[in-house]
Formats: C-alpha cells, sequence, structure tokens
C-alpha cells in the first residue's frame, strides 16, 4: 500500500483563492472531495456554517424538517445572518411570515404533527422575531 497524498495548505489556500472547486482540488491533489473539504476545514478555509437554530429551535422529524415553515424560518434566519437566500426563495420566506404576523399567528411544532399555525401568545411571536430579524439584517445592507 503506497503512502496516502498530502495537501499541502499554502497550495491549497492559493487555489481556493484563486477559485478552483472541490472537485479541481481533488484531482489536483490525487484525493477524494471529501478529503478536500476536511482539509479546507483544517486549514480554516471552510467558510462557517450558518446557525439556524435560534429561528428553528425544535429537533425536527426528518419528515418535517423540508416542509414549508422550516424552510421559510431557515431562509429568514439565513437572511438575518447576512447569508440571504436567493431573491425568490427570501421573497416567499418575507410573505409567508408577514401574513402569519398580520393575522396575529405564530408556528409551533409537534413532532407527530409537524409544524401548524396558532394564535400568537400575548408576549411575542415567534415568527415575528425571527421576521424583525431578516428585516434589520436586510435594512442594514
Amino acid at each position: 500500500m503506497g503512502r496516502r497524498p498530502t495537501i499541502d495548505r499554502q497550495e491549497l489556500a492559493r487555489l481556493v483563492a484563486e477559485g478552483l472547486s472541490v472537485q479541481e482540488l481533488a484531482a489536483h491533489f490525487g484525493v477524494s472531495e471529501s478529503g478536500v473539504l476536511q482539509a479546507k476545514r483544517a486549514a480554516g478555509l471552510a467558510k462557517p456554517m450558518l446557525d439556524h437554530s435560534g429561528a428553528v429551535p425544535w429537533k425536527l422529524s426528518r419528515a418535517h424538517a423540508q416542509s414549508g415553515p422550516a424552510t421559510n424560518l431557515r431562509n429568514l434566519s439565513a437572511a438575518a445572518q447576512g447569508k440571504p437566500p436567493a431573491p425568490e426563495r427570501l421573497n416567499t420566506a418575507l410573505r409567508w411570515a408577514q401574513r402569519l404576523v398580520d393575522a396575529g399567528l405564530d408556528v409551533r411544532y409537534d413532532p407527530a404533527e409537524g409544524f401548524s399555525e396558532v394564535p400568537a401568545a400575548p408576549e411575542g411571536s415567534h415568527v415575528a422575531a425571527v421576521l424583525a430579524a431578516a428585516q434589520e439584517a436586510l435594512d442594514a445592507r
């Protein structure tokens, strides 16, 4: 068995700065795409992942993870963190949240039933808070 290929961090940084894709980097270094991704993380070259736990504070079942409410909340969260999704996805999320806020509604999550719309609590709405954070970040751009 031969020696495993190594990825030189300086060369990796230079090639990433030049805009090479993960696939191109894998071919260049003779490693898998997973190996490139691991090397990028280790070298601090990977983009930080967004944290949507504030917008989606529930442990979602697999069946509900890609539902409309979950997706809209994640898209609003991305916007609030300065990385808005594609305009059509953002617009959908903004319209959805504004409709709920205007109607005095919020969402609740039940692992068995999924998301449902419920009257907003007197102390405030989760959706309204997520929407406000997204709008604040978008207005600051």
